[in-house]
């Protein structure tokens, strides 16, 4: 139970933490004590902000960058537990993910967004994988450029005064994704977290004052495997 000095307290510390946001176009209209301390930070505030320009374009690529390493996560999530079955369906639906998981992937690989993930990087052991996304994107999914996955026969036939075409396709998928994909995934947010975390970093060190970005668990509506 909260007594009546407990709740003082806790009020007071309240209107401690509370802040004011003022226009830049309402300082003018404050008493001259405020708008001349107001001003003072004002114009500190946007020396140190111009001091570490680079760094703060960099800030906003990276956040760019997080965007579509969302989309991969949740691409994949889906594509991991997708429901197989030898229907129609179920292949379209494996082959609808994996072409989306593809093409985000190479989005956030090549760096359209100013993330870029060099091959290098990566681990040794999953650069194969990755290879083999970077072709499934280029001669499957970009374009129809006889990726190996892909074959298809065509058959003619002649009788009865006419030509009887028939067509055979064959097109091969990894079922709920291939098993470095998952790996992948991981690493790369990872290896996200941790560029994140260096650059707020060296913003400290370039400023003199703490730099904090909004962290917490996943929107409710991306179930992690």
């Amino acid at each position: 139970m909260t007594g009546p000095m407990e709740r003082d307290s806790e009020e007071n510390e309240a209107e401690r933490s509370e802040y004011v946001v003022v226009p830049e176009e309402a300082i003018q209209f404050l008493p001259a004590e405020w708008r001349d301390a107001l001003q003072s930070k004002l114009e500190d505030g946007r020396a140190i902000l111009e001091a570490v320009d680079s760094d703060i374009k960099g800030l906003v690529r990276l956040i760019n960058a997080s965007q579509v390493m969302t989309s991969l996560s949740y691409i994949h999530q889906r594509l991991a537990k997708a429901d197989f079955n030898l229907t129609t369906e179920a292949f379209l639906e494996h082959d609808m993910l994996t072409s989306a998981f593809v093409v985000t992937y190479v989005r956030l690989i090549d760096g359209g967004v100013g993330s870029g993930v060099s091959r290098d990087a990566l681990p040794t052991h999953l650069r194969q994988a990755h290879d083999e996304i970077i072709e499934f994107r280029n001669k499957r999914f970009a374009h129809n450029a006889g990726h190996r996955s892909v074959d298809g026969t065509l058959d003619i036939q002649f009788g009865d005064g006419r030509f009887e075409v028939n067509v055979t396709m064959r097109m091969g998928y990894y079922i709920r994704g291939a098993n470095e994909w998952g790996e992948l995934v991981t690493f790369l947010n990872g290896l996200m977290f941790d560029r994140l975390t260096k650059l707020l970093e060296r913003l400290k060190n370039k400023t003199g004052h703490d730099w904090t970005f909004p962290s917490g668990p996943p929107p409710a509506w991306i179930d992690f495997p």
